[in-house]
């Protein structure tokens, strides 16, 4: 279904017009994919599309991927650039909607093999959030989880870091990390693994890895908190020099990633 759009205030674009992330989420979950690579990723996905809205240059392009029923709204330049109050050069913007969190019991079957997990107490930062999940991707993780206190990881921005891996990722949102994490290690026998900064913890070059890992990684102002490393098997640090007292923590992920999976040939 394909309508134009000739005025800013049209009713049918209402979700595209400067709209808040959490106003989005209070209006019925929905959230945005801005720029054409997003927005494909997002129609080869299974979330539900809403809408796309393009400028009239990418109409032909989208019309054949849009599917039946989900209204594809054609403008011009000038009405697209008003979107965000600035000057829009991709042209391309859908509106989806979230899917309810996947149960750990779904994403994690209890009979398999080869397991890695990337658990995420309280990231805060929607940027960190959006990266962590696009390196989570890109190192073949099985699923991410997160805790009670971090961020949102469907608003604007997070999804645009994430580069659409959000759409494929399997993601948990635990509405209790502590107890999930006994779950993980007596019902699916994950090793968990603190990422800490501690100069007694073991050194990451010196890790190896069983079948079934999950890396806990803290917030950046104040790391992980005690009641979830106890429940951890094991510390592993990355030593720091010349007085660095530590990485970004997706910089730290991908250099934890890295090392467990290049040491088992994934």
């Amino acid at each position: 279904m394909i309508h134009e759009i000739s005025q800013l205030d049209d009713p049918l674009i209402a979700p595209y017009r400067n709209l808040k992330d959490r106003d989005l989420d209070r209006a019925g979950k929905l959230f945005i994919a801005e720029g054409g690579h997003l927005v494909h990723r997002l129609l080869a996905s299974d979330f539900p599309v809403e809408s796309v809205f393009v400028a009239h240059k990418h109409a032909d392009e989208f019309a054949p991927l849009v599917p039946a029923g989900v209204p594809l709204y054609v403008t011009s330049s000038e009405v697209m650039n008003g979107i965000l109050g600035m000057k829009f050069h991709s042209g391309v913007i859908a509106c989806g909607r979230r899917k309810a969190w996947t149960p750990l019991d779904e994403v994690l079957p209890k009979n398999g093999g080869r397991l890695t997990l990337v658990i995420c107490p309280e990231i805060t930062n929607v940027e960190n959030i959006g990266a962590l999940i696009r390196i989570s991707a890109g190192f073949g993780v099985d699923a991410m989880i997160l805790g009670e206190r971090c961020h949102d990881p469907f608003w604007r921005q997070s999804i645009r870091v994430s580069m659409g891996a959000i759409f494929s990722l399997p993601i948990y949102r635990s509405p209790n990390l502590l107890r999930d994490l006994d779950r993980l290690r007596a019902e699916w026998n994950v090793e968990l693994c603190a990422t800490v900064l501690e100069a007694n913890a073991q050194r990451l070059s010196q890790a190896r890895r069983g079948d079934r890992l999950g890396i806990l990684l803290g917030s950046e102002p104040r790391g992980l908190d005690e009641p979830e490393i106890a429940l951890c098997d094991r510390r592993i640090t990355i030593p720091m020099k010349l007085g660095t007292d530590s990485l970004n923590v997706a910089v730290a992920a991908g250099i934890f990633l890295y090392h467990f999976t290049r040491a088992s040939g994934d």
